[in-house]
């Protein structure tokens, strides 16, 4: 069901359209077209390489195993997701497949039970950004196979970058939502320890620059990953972006380890190679101290060795 405060067909619509608008000023048509895999030629080359799949390994659907792709927007997710999707063997049901999301967020858990039951692919790859704070619930779904999570993040300037670039200051209204108590049942303020919402509260919102917001938002959506407990179960993948695009062919092969996956390096044939690191952003020095603690603690787990050997 659709949240009691959720915008009308026609404002959401255009609130959609605004943020390509905004997109295309700033990165160019072109990163819209990739971002969003919009080319129809790829579209169809990767349509007709699971189809062969599906017909070289034929069998009865309800085995494939649900991979969940979370973390925070801006994360480079659709970089891994279009690396997993170079694989026949995994079916993608990225955040704007309407049969399993509902403006970005999931639909009721009978719904995407049924569509990873029908599968007949070896993996079905969910991304439910918006549902991260889900995800520990999500590894345990019944009626399916036991799941996996990767969580993928982000250097918290470029990612900040990026999401203002995109959303403009869509982080710094729903911070100061969670801190005056407004938000409601919206995505951005689930299942947020009392000591995290005390802490956004502690901040002058009306002082905020939407990138320090973005980098609080950041450590606040981040932090989640061990409020879950998930830094503890081999069932979840922590994925560094800047790891990637550092050594894309050391990283995909902990992918593939993780997952099962036979390594191709056509799975990681679109990642560029990296570019002259930016300077750092303007951002509240309490929010750089908060980020920089937690960037410490998820670099240290994200090439774990235990992780890897997940069985």
């Amino acid at each position: 069901m659709p949240h009691p405060d959720e915008p009308s067909a026609l404002a959401y619509t255009a609130r959609r359209v605004r943020r390509h608008l905004r997109w295309i000023r700033t990165e160019g048509v072109r990163r819209l077209v990739e971002e969003d895999r919009l080319d129809p030629v790829e579209r169809a080359r990767t349509a007709l390489a699971k189809r062969r799949w599906r017909r070289a390994h034929p069998g009865p659907p309800g085995r494939a195993v649900p991979v969940y792709l979370v973390g925070l927007q801006r994360s480079g997710t659709n970089m891994l997701t279009r690396g997993l999707d170079a694989d026949p063997s995994v079916e993608v049901r990225n955040e704007n497949d309407r049969a399993v999301f509902h403006r970005f967020r999931l639909r009721p858990d009978p719904v995407l039970t049924a569509a990873i039951r029908r599968s007949r692919h070896r993996f079905v790859l969910v991304k439910p950004l918006c549902d991260t704070h889900r995800v520990d619930e999500l590894l345990g779904l019944a009626g399916v196979a036991p799941g996996r999570a990767l969580w993928a993040y982000r250097d918290v300037d470029d990612r900040a970058r990026s999401e203002v670039a995109k959303f403009g200051d869509a982080n710094l209204r729903a911070l100061r939502a969670i801190a005056d108590g407004t938000i409601g049942d919206r995505w951005q303020g689930q299942r947020l320890d009392p000591s995290v919402r005390e802490l956004i509260a502690g901040f002058d919102h009306d002082r905020m620059t939407p990138h320090t917001a973005a980098a609080l938002f950041w450590y606040v959506r981040n932090s989640l990953y061990f409020s879950l407990g998930l830094a503890d179960r081999p069932d979840t993948l922590l994925c560094s972006y800047d790891a990637l695009v550092a050594d894309p062919a050391g990283h995909t092969r902990r992918l593939c380890a993780f997952l099962d996956l036979p390594y191709d390096p056509v799975l990681h044939a679109h990642v560029g190679a990296r570019s002259t690191p930016r300077p750092r952003l303007e951002i509240d020095p309490r929010v750089r101290a908060l980020c920089t603690a937690l960037t410490g603690r998820l670099d240290a787990l994200a090439g774990r060795p235990e992780a890897v050997e997940h069985g």
